[in-house]
């Protein structure tokens, strides 16, 4: 159940990689709006976002992108977005927004659990999800009231540090994760770092997700020197690969 993240200035393209990662299979596909300060994110998709603000990406364009694709896919979407943005575009609005572009949930890095009650209620109300993460170093008590105003599933972050294609992934996060299926009904999905078949196929056991983001969105970048048929067709092979690790 890999969630992906495409990031490109090129909209009409990302529409064509989300299509493609349907297409291969995927449960589910996360698209990154564009911030200017990154939170957790490492160099792959900080430039990503770079690429999309200089290129003057807007909020209400990427809506209007994604209002034209997701009716279309097989795999529902959600947004990483900064709570910055969902504040300042307007809670009630933004939910409203994306719901009517077809958008299932928002996963908010920076949310803070103890400031989360009002969107945690429109969301719900909504039947839209609010995905919130809980790290390593998060103690057991508060990862249990985090994972009390989340829905939709809980994102496990599987490294102290921010995003990026790692080696290795630490032999205790399969401990981690399975304490933490038991404190909740959520599915509990497992990201950063996860980059190759051998982290889906040690990991996927012990967790209802696996989310790839930096892997994808450096090859989702080669698409300004390369053919974009030939990008395309890479990420899908790629995402085809962790797909088939599951296996």
């Amino acid at each position: 159940m890999p969630f992906v993240t495409a990031g490109d200035p090129d909209l009409e393209f990302t529409a064509a990689v989300l299509a493609e990662f349907a297409r291969r299979g995927c449960s589910m596909c996360e698209v990154g709006i564009p911030y200017s300060d990154p939170i957790a994110d490492g160099p792959v998709i900080q430039e990503s976002y770079t690429r999309a603000l200089a290129h003057k990406i807007r909020l209400a364009e990427i809506i209007q992108c994604l209002s034209g694709v997701a009716p279309k896919l097989s795999a529902p979407l959600v947004t990483m977005v900064s709570y910055a943005i969902v504040y300042r575009h307007g809670l009630q609005q933004y939910v409203e927004d994306m719901q009517r572009a077809g958008i299932a949930g928002a996963i908010v890095p920076d949310l803070l659990v103890e400031e989360a009650g009002p969107l945690a209620k429109i969301c719900r109300q909504a039947d839209f999800s609010l995905i919130q993460l809980i790290t390593p170093t998060t103690p057991r008590d508060r990862a249990v009231r985090i994972a009390e105003s989340s829905t939709g599933f809980i994102y496990y972050v599987s490294v102290t540090g921010i995003t990026g294609e790692r080696r290795e992934v630490p032999p205790e996060l399969i401990e981690n994760v399975g304490w933490l299926r038991e404190q909740t009904p959520l599915p509990v999905c497992i990201g950063f770092g996860i980059s190759t078949p051998d982290h889906v196929r040690l990991l996927s056991p012990a967790a209802d997700g696996l989310i790839v983001g930096s892997a994808i969105v450096r090859r989702v970048a080669a698409a300004a020197n390369k053919p974009k048929a030939a990008v395309l067709s890479d990420v899908g092979d790629y995402v085809a690969s962790l797909l088939a690790a599951l296996q």
